[in-house]
């Protein structure tokens, strides 16, 4: 069962604004996780294991613009919200041409950000979700049922992790996705040092699952991870 409380974590150097937003996310139920630098930040943003990132774009090390540029690369999708001084609309407008979801102007009310959050994760979690069915050569998947329908009439019952799992390829469509990324983005679990077979285990599973063309629909590419292709 995946975490059903959110985690944020926050990249802010201003030690006060940091702690306001990490008072007021808490206090609203959210699990809260900090960087007070870009080095830091870089490091959490792309290791870490969280739903949503709150980005301030001047930092020491590295800028919010780096740590959003290396963020896309190995995380796509990733939902981000820009913590942005006022009259840097033009840092704003970059950050979303980068990928940033959403832009918050400082100094802003909780109401105000609290909104934007909710906003923000709830859009994520309608996209992770996305259409209830995916077809393939050989039959398709109902979601919303969490079964497999193989042309020859079979049906056969997805876990919540196999659902999960294939959603979260299906959702990065045409890229392999890493191991170590599949343990954070849907085990929610650090892959730092953790020896697992467990992703393989359940995409041999998954692929059973699927049928003949199983291999075909989640491939292993060799030294990255696993894709399902476009």
């Amino acid at each position: 069962m995946m975490n059903e409380k959110p985690v944020i974590l926050v990249v802010e150097d201003d030690a006060a604004v940091r702690q306001g937003v990490v008072d007021a996310l808490t206090f609203s139920g959210y699990e809260v996780i900090s960087a007070a630098d870009g080095r830091e930040g870089m490091e959490r943003a792309l290791r870490a294991s969280y739903q949503l990132l709150l980005l301030d774009l001047v930092l020491p090390h590295f800028s919010g613009f780096e740590v959003l540029e290396a963020l896309r690369k190995e995380r796509p999708g990733q939902p981000v919200i820009i913590l942005s001084a006022r009259g840097e609309e033009a840092d704003r407008v970059k950050g979303l041409t980068m990928g940033a979801d959403d832009y918050v102007v400082k100094p802003f009310s909780v109401r105000e950000l609290l909104a934007r959050v909710d906003a923000v994760l709830r859009r994520s979690s309608e996209r992770e979700v996305g259409e209830s069915l995916f077809e393939f050569a050989g039959g398709q998947v109902d979601f919303s049922r969490r079964e497999v329908c193989l042309e020859d009439g079979s049906r056969k019952d997805l876990s919540e992790r196999e659902s999960d799992l294939l959603k979260y390829l299906i959702s990065n469509q045409g890229r392999a996705v890493a191991r170590e990324e599949l343990l954070r983005q849907v085990w929610r679990i650090d892959p730092k040092n953790i020896e697992t077979r467990t992703i393989d285990m359940h995409v041999a599973h998954l692929r059973e699952k699927l049928g003949e063309n199983g291999q075909d629909v989640v491939m292993t590419v060799r030294g990255k991870g696993y894709m399902v292709s476009n």
